[in-house]
């Protein structure tokens, strides 16, 4: 019986369209702002004509916030995959914090967009992030704080406020970061080079077994096992790293 190949709906087309779209708006207005990004060119990079860009996005600043919201929604899914994934809640976390920095040594361009997002917050200003935090930002943050709590309450992890250790782990790696310049010039050292940055994951995810864990050789061999299955990315790009294949032996 001769094999029948299917063929792509109009609406497969048409979801391909908008993600080839928004991949491109992505990379400009992470590259030029949203002052700075032409339309013109995130429709070329598409390779799509302005008028069909225009069919999908009313306009320059709906295209800006759906842009956003399609990396948030790739980041959200990540780490909820990261977070019920095997192991135990200790080594969830640690996955969690270095998806984190590796997020933000491949997509530095899209966190610089979302800090400036986060000023208009801070300012009270109109922003992108406000619309996005049913969404995306508070399962995201309501997830972890149930995986912090699942570790303390079994007596794997530290028994401290859950925010200390979420903002110890992911406010480090931003310091790191937006850092990075000012101590260039006061070390000599460019703390942005693969070299560096590797070290730098190192330290960060061997630092949080000694110090969230209760049992610091566990604590030790969890960090080992998390730097073991999660290399680090040599490339930038805007996506999400994807999860990796996770083992679910614990000690």
């Amino acid at each position: 019986m001769e094999k029948v190949t299917p063929t792509r709906t109009q609406g497969d087309r048409a979801d391909q369209t908008k993600a080839r779209i928004l991949e491109a708006a992505v990379r400009q207005f992470s590259e030029n702002g949203l002052a700075g990004a032409r339309t013109e060119q995130i429709a070329e990079a598409a390779g799509v004509n302005k008028a069909l860009l225009y069919y999908y996005f009313k306009g320059k600043e709906d295209l800006y916030a759906a842009a956003l919201e399609s990396v948030a929604e790739g980041v959200l899914a990540s780490n909820m995959a990261l977070f019920e994934a095997g192991g135990s809640a200790g080594e969830r976390f640690l996955r969690s914090a270095l998806s984190h920095f590796d997020r933000l040594h491949t997509n530095r361009g899209f966190q610089s967009l979302m800090q400036q997002e986060m000023v208009r917050l801070h300012r009270g200003e109109a922003n992108a992030l406000s619309p996005m935090v049913e969404k995306f930002f508070r399962p995201l943050v309501l997830r972890m704080v149930e995986v912090l709590e699942e570790g303390i309450a079994s007596g794997e992890l530290i028994a401290v406020d859950p925010a200390q250790i979420q903002n110890a782990a992911l406010g480090a790696n931003v310091l790191y970061f937006l850092s990075a310049p000012l101590m260039h010039m006061v070390l000599g050292k460019d703390l942005l080079t693969l070299e560096a940055l590797e070290l730098r994951r190192t330290a960060a995810i061997e630092f949080l077994g000694q110090a969230i864990f209760v049992d610091r050789e566990h604590g030790a061999r969890a960090a080992a096992r998390t730097l073991a299955e999660m290399p680090m990315p040599k490339n930038g790009g805007i996506r999400p790293q994807p999860v990796p294949e996770l083992r679910a032996k614990q000690d």
